[in-house]
């Protein structure tokens, strides 16, 4: 197990909006068309399950989940760039499967750029499976790339 994660410093918890700042500086770091402080401050308001990943108390990681209906759909994941590999996605993505559980969702699923080859197996190594394709959805500096649909039974 990577050290890191055996860190007394390394802490999970729910966003907040006062995080907002710091997740909004990880976002930009690692996306190119980034989420806006609006859409983080929504999935607040709304009750998302939003949680932060922490290390000496900066923010390094965050995820905002939905829950209804039996489901849950991972909309955000990030590491911040220089943190990436270290297992703090996997440790995030655990905490939002266990989420879901307690919310009663059987399934949860996610998209994720056919490009991002990490991600792909992070998810394929929790037990994701590919359903499908989402044609053009995320956008690029010149054109679209499309998402690969995973899910993953929960119960």
């Amino acid at each position: 197990m990577n050290a890191l994660l055996k860190d007394p410093l390394l802490r999970l918890r729910p966003m907040t909006d006062e995080d907002v700042d710091a997740v909004m500086e990880v976002e930009r770091e690692a996306y190119p068309f980034p989420w806006s402080h609006g859409i983080f401050h929504d999935c607040l308001r709304v009750g998302y399950c939003c949680w932060v990943c922490t290390l000496e108390e900066r923010i390094v990681g965050y995820a905002v989940m939905s829950v209804a209906a039996g489901e849950a759909h991972l909309l955000n994941l990030c590491v911040k760039p220089a943190r990436q590999g270290q297992g703090l996605g996997r440790r995030l993505m655990r905490r939002l499967m266990n989420l879901a559980r307690e919310h009663r969702a059987d399934e949860l699923f996610l998209e994720v750029r056919v490009s991002n080859t990490p991600a792909l197996e992070l998810y394929h190594a929790l037990g994701f499976n590919e359903i499908g394709r989402r044609r053009g959805y995320y956008p690029l500096p010149r054109g679209r790339e499309d998402a690969i649909l995973l899910a993953r039974t929960l119960r």
